[in-house]
């Protein structure tokens, strides 16, 4: 609607430079105008409109605004050509000329030539009377004034016009009290109308005083709640209204990404499925995925029992490294059958001739929340070895990474309600027992997980995947992969299995003569036979050596050599005692088991004994027996907890350093020693020295 004249005219009171002026004269592109102290000044036309104080404060009568006709609709029609009538009579007093007969001469008594305006004022009340209808001087002049301020809109009956305050006659200080109560609502437990009508009621009591302000019914109230509560979800679910709390009050930002990789999201939830564990417990899992930007490819995803800092880090060697084949897939999976432009990406990587269509993507920026996994200082050293920009979000603001969030609310619907074992995303959704359906273990569902992206998400057309020149057609990840990669001229450079050791978790150790002491175990190896009891030259104190380990195996560890800067492969003492691979969950468990047990002692051969019985036991499954069944649960669950990572970490599909056990451990392990029998054993007796040594026995 247009709230001021559209042309300006002789007689108008302007605004210019902070006083008021009078429009005297208008000649070309010049006006004249004269202020209150007669003070004349001639300004350029252009220039009066484009000042930012310039405003119209009143108009010549006879040029009424006009108003949007999208303001009427919806009304009644008897009450839009109620405004339209007298729409005709208002136009015919101010300007002379009838609406509905714009060629019928101008009568007299309406003639603003000659006539003043009260009165054509007068002369319309005097017609309208003729006509039967009682109308008086002072209702036509404020009709007059509703048409020069808003138009057709301003004549609608008041009855029908929106009113423009939604709490209506209510007293404002209730209104106050009421939008303080519903905003501190936002981080609180749903409560019913009547609890918040007693808040409301003691702000009012603290804030003026008992009986100061009258409050309004109970009627009258919940309306007033509807209002003021209307899009903050407050009589509803608390997740949902703490996620529109957080939603801003400005126009949403927006990044856009040019190539694939440039901008990315990380995040980590819990899956909505059950999964067996190896000791037959169920129990859920968490699912950590990786998601471009640019192309909605998820490039990788791995599924835990709970999210570690190193699940992280690893996640983007999977991003970088090709997705290999599994056995049994399709062959319509490769990337050599898909939209991808692998003929151009095999001169790259030769690896690619056997991967599956899934882009290999290197991350520029990655976007995440301020979880303790991606706020790690591994997490954080992976993304500084492979030259990524980490963007942490803003606390506790999910739309800061909004990709990430809707394609794992994507994959919970989309893969894992098709899943038996499918709990629900909340208590609410939750069947009878659904434990009772579960029958993939973690490891089986990382492999369905796997073949689902290539498959199902990759080829999937995503509405929000638009190219510029085919609007109306969506594509999926891998065609916009494909044109992306065309027009930006992005080659992917995948990960080699020595950079693998610089995303694994750091520590400091000093070299022994025996070698490094790593939580209670022992690595030793020929490689460090002239390092031994020499200072690294490196790091805070230049005297411990840099050691990368792997928490999902504890066999071997990396060491960087101080001169040639390569990675020298040492391993565990012990690793022919505990051939079953293990992690330092499962280590540290075995520890912890044995000091319930009241272990003297924590010595390396035995917490290596305990940890592959645990792991031994997980496979084999549990001994129902009642003398053997566990009493606590919680220890089973636990334990159940650590096998099922511990299983799940042991074959992953990162770019892993390949590197033979020791010599010794090898022989050992595949010709295990069988003592001979020399002689037999006699037993000596206990010395007692009360005893006549010469008496005869």
């Amino acid at each position: 609607m247009v709230t001021r004249p559209r042309l300006l005219s002789v007689g108008d009171r302007v605004r210019f430079s902070g006083r008021e002026h009078t429009v005297v004269a208008l000649s070309g592109s010049l006006v004249r105008l004269v202020d209150d102290a007669q003070d004349v000044a001639v300004v350029l036309l252009p220039q009066l409109l484009t000042v930012s104080d310039f405003e119209i404060l009143s108009a010549v009568p006879g040029r009424p605004t006009v108003s949007a006709a999208d303001l009427l609709d919806g009304l009644p029609e008897a009450v839009v050509e109620r405004a339209e009538w007298w729409q005709e009579h208002l136009v015919e007093m101010l300007t002379g000329y009838s609406l509905a007969e714009p060629d019928k001469p101008m009568r007299g008594e309406y003639d603003p030539t000659v006539r003043s305006l009260r009165q054509r004022e007068q002369a319309k009340v005097a017609e309208l009377r003729e006509d039967g209808l009682s109308v008086s001087l002072s209702w036509v002049q404020q009709l007059r004034a509703r048409f020069e301020a808003r138009g057709l809109a301003g004549l609608v009956d008041g009855r029908w016009q929106l009113r423009p305050q939604v709490t209506g006659r209510v007293d404002p200080r209730v209104v106050a009290a009421l939008e303080q109560v519903v905003a501190d609502q936002a981080e609180r437990s749903t409560v019913s109308g009547a609890v918040l009508r007693h808040r409301m009621e003691r702000v009012l009591e603290n804030e003026h005083g008992r009986g100061v302000v009258p409050l309004p019914s109970r009627a009258t109230f919940y309306r007033l709640l509807s209002a003021i509560g209307s899009g903050r979800h407050t009589l509803g679910a608390a997740r949902t209204r703490r996620s529109l709390a957080k939603r801003p009050d400005r126009v949403f930002g927006q990044v856009i990404a040019a190539r694939p990789g440039e901008v990315m999201e990380i995040d980590s939830t819990r899956l909505d499925v059950l999964v067996v564990h190896d000791d037959g417990t169920v129990d859920s899992c968490e699912l950590t995925g990786l998601v471009d930007l640019a192309t909605r490819t998820l490039a990788s995803a791995v599924l835990r029992p709970s999210t570690k800092a190193v699940d992280a880090a690893l996640l983007l060697a999977r991003a970088m490294t090709p997705e290999p084949m599994r056995p049994g897939w399709p062959e319509g999976l490769r990337m050599t059958r898909s939209v991808l432009p692998h003929a151009s990406l095999l001169d790259v990587d030769s690896r690619l001739a056997q991967s599956a269509a899934v882009p290999v993507i290197t991350p520029e920026t990655i976007v995440c929340d301020r979880s303790r996994a991606f706020l790690s200082d591994t997490f954080r050293r992976a993304c500084h070895t492979l030259e990524i920009s980490l963007q942490p979000a803003h606390p506790d603001t999910p739309t800061d990474k909004p990709h990430i969030e809707r394609t794992l609310g994507s994959v919970a619907s989309m893969f894992a309600q098709f899943l038996p074992g499918h709990k629900g995303r909340g208590t609410e959704h939750r069947g009878k027992e659904p434990e009772q359906e579960a029958v993939w273990s973690i490891h089986e569902l990382q492999a369905l997980l796997e073949e689902w992206i290539v498959a199902r998400w990759q080829t999937r057309p995503h509405d929000g995947l638009r190219d510029p020149l085919m609007p109306g057609r969506p594509l999926s990840p891998n065609e916009k992969y494909a044109v992306l990669v065309a027009a930006a001229g992005h080659v992917p450079v995948t990960l080699s299995p020595t950079e693998y050791i610089e995303l694994l978790p750091l520590t400091r150790r000093t070299l022994n003569a025996y070698g490094f002491k790593i939580n209670h175990r022992i690595y030793d190896g020929p490689d460090l036979g002239d390092l031994r009891r020499e200072y690294s030259g490196s790091g805070p104190d230049g005297r411990r050596w840099q050691v990368h380990y792997d928490p999902y195996d504890i066999s071997r560890i990396w060491v960087r050599h101080p001169r040639t800067q390569d990675w020298i492969t040492v391993f565990w003492r012990h690793l022919r005692t505990a051939l079953v691979p293990m992690g330092e969950l499962a280590w540290n468990h075995a520890r912890k088991v044995l000091a319930e047990r009241g272990a003297s002692g924590e010595g390396e051969e035995e917490i290596a004994r305990a940890a592959a019985e645990l792991l031994e036991r997980m496979v084999t499954g549990p001994d129902r027996s009642p003398q053997n069944r566990p009493k606590r649960v919680a220890s089973r669950r636990r334990s159940g907890r650590v096998a099922a990572r511990t299983r799940a970490t042991t074959d992953p599909a990162y770019p892993r350093p390949q590197a033979s056990a020791p010599a010794d451990a090898e022989q050992q392990v595949q010709e295990p020693e069988v003592p001979e029998k020399v002689a037999d054993v006699i037993p000596l007796g206990l010395f007692d020295p009360l005893e006549d040594p010469w008496r005869r026995s």
